[in-house]
């Protein structure tokens, strides 16, 4: 944090956890994941692929649910006014559309959905809420994008809302990093993949 942030009173203090988290797994689909498309060529998301493989068995061990979004599309009406022509080929029940077979598991939560938000014309917060979720760990892609707009409505929901920082990807590291930092600021802690699975492991040795 820059010392002008600082002097003005940002990034005071930690969200915590509470007792009862859930892993939100933003958009890692294979338009986002395989390098044979465009989306899916950047270094950084693979670095975050290869830490939500690490992460995700160690929460499904420890009984904490992982609730998976994907973006599709099946009409020109629904893709609106995206400003990423690629996306418009990603079909509802496509390749493009699966999630990436390392992280996905049949226990997992698979959630469609048509803008950036997680939370956004979908029923995440209900099945958060009715599963008496208190704590969001958000991963994913992009986290300029669709990762952002979910970790600020997470918060915006009332929910404790931590980035796992390195199990996040983009582009490349600059967005990343700049929006970390930010919603570090703001909304979220942000944290790396071992201290998540430290912290699940001792959730799990107190249940």
């Amino acid at each position: 944090m820059t010392q002008a942030f600082s002097n003005a009173g940002y990034g005071q203090g930690e969200v915590g956890w509470g007792t009862r988290p859930a892993i939100i797994a933003v958009d890692f689909q294979m338009a986002f994941c395989d390098p044979k498309y465009a989306l899916g060529r950047s270094d950084h998301a693979q670095r975050a692929i290869t830490n939500a493989a690490r992460l995700f068995p160690a929460a499904r061990a420890a009984g904490i649910p992982i609730i998976h979004t994907a973006v599709a599309w099946s009409h020109d009406t629904e893709f609106a006014r995206w400003k990423v022509p690629a996306l418009r080929d990603i079909q509802p029940g496509s390749y493009e559309a699966k999630i990436h077979p390392d992280l996905w598991d049949d226990k997992d939560v698979y959630i469609l959905k048509r803008f950036p938000s997680a939370f956004f014309g979908t029923d995440l917060s209900s099945i958060l809420t009715t599963n008496s979720i208190d704590t969001v760990l958000v991963t994913g892609v992009t986290t300029s994008g669709c990762v952002r707009a979910t970790i600020v409505d997470s918060f915006s929901y009332g929910f404790r809302t931590i980035a796992i920082d390195d199990a996040c990807g983009d582009q490349d590291s600059g967005p990343h990093d700049a929006n970390m930092q930010d919603v570090g600021r703001r909304y979220a802690d942000v944290i790396q993949t071992d201290e998540a699975i430290s912290k699940i492991a001792s959730l799990a040795a107190i249940s």
